[in-house]
């Protein structure tokens, strides 16, 4: 159920930049981008690193795997992890408007036996007894239309995403706005999952830090995770190999 009064969500819209076509929530921030011509792809580099967590999973289980989004966006992770990867796919998202543009404007199918997008308030949802232990890549992308830091950001809510995950399971987070609040985002994940659970990419030019959380911290060699991210590479595109030289532990 979505407990938060609908008459007062964001309007909305989209743009096209060329061959891009963005997302929009009554104002002028992107919240989210498609290849007109390629809708799978990822086109911002900080969605491309939210994908990191596929680093820390053996690439021939992801199939098998669980993914959820909290905050659909543009669909860009959703689309990817249910077309690409061929995973199980859930999203959570509150606002209607939101989920009829990206099927609409953005290319995102109707749900079928492996992809379901639930209109709730993620807060609550994610307390929902089916996904406790049951998701191995949870992306947290949750951003009003000021787009001025993330509208769940707490020690209670980060800990509930702990709850949702798989022994191997991680979560992703994009981080974005105020300078100011970085650092309280970080402190409260590092709260509920334990500092060594966490690493952190450098922030894009665009300013977004994806931060990830795993439920049981490891510390594969840069031998593991190279080897891996050559696999990733070569099987879905994505540009892993830079991503070992700028993802770091937050607590080496």
């Amino acid at each position: 159920m979505v407990n938060k009064d609908t008459l007062h969500l964001p309007e909305v819209n989209f743009s096209d930049e060329g061959s891009i076509r963005h997302l929009h929530l009554d104002s002028i921030w992107i919240q989210g981008s498609m290849l007109v011509d390629a809708p799978t792809a990822l086109v911002h580099e900080y969605i491309q690193r939210m994908m990191a967590w596929l680093l820390f999973v053996d690439p021939a289980t992801v199939t098998q795997r669980q993914a959820l989004q909290l905050g659909l966006g543009a669909a860009s992770l959703t689309k990817f992890c249910h077309k690409v990867l061929r995973m199980q796919t859930a999203a959570i998202e509150l606002n209607p408007m939101v989920l009829a543009a990206c099927r609409g404007w953005f290319k995102l199918p109707q749900d079928d036996k492996r992809l379901q997008v639930i209109l709730g308030d993620a807060e609550q949802e994610i307390k929902n007894p089916r996904w406790q232990g049951a998701v191995d890549a949870l992306q947290v992308d949750l951003y009003d239309q000021e787009a001025a830091g993330p509208v769940l950001d707490s020690v209670e809510f980060y800990a509930d995403c702990r709850k949702t995950l798989t022994d191997e399971g991680c979560m992703t987070v994009n981080l974005f706005g105020r300078s100011s609040s970085f650092k309280r985002s970080v402190d409260n994940m590092a709260a509920a999952f334990g500092k060594e659970a966490l690493w952190a990419f450098k922030a894009t030019r665009e300013g977004n830090t994806v931060v990830l959380a795993q439920r049981t911290p490891t510390r594969p060699s840069r031998a593991v995770l190279m080897a891996r991210a050559d696999t990733i590479q070569r099987q879905w595109g994505l540009p892993a190999d830079k991503w070992v030289r700028v993802f770091k532990p937050v607590n080496p």
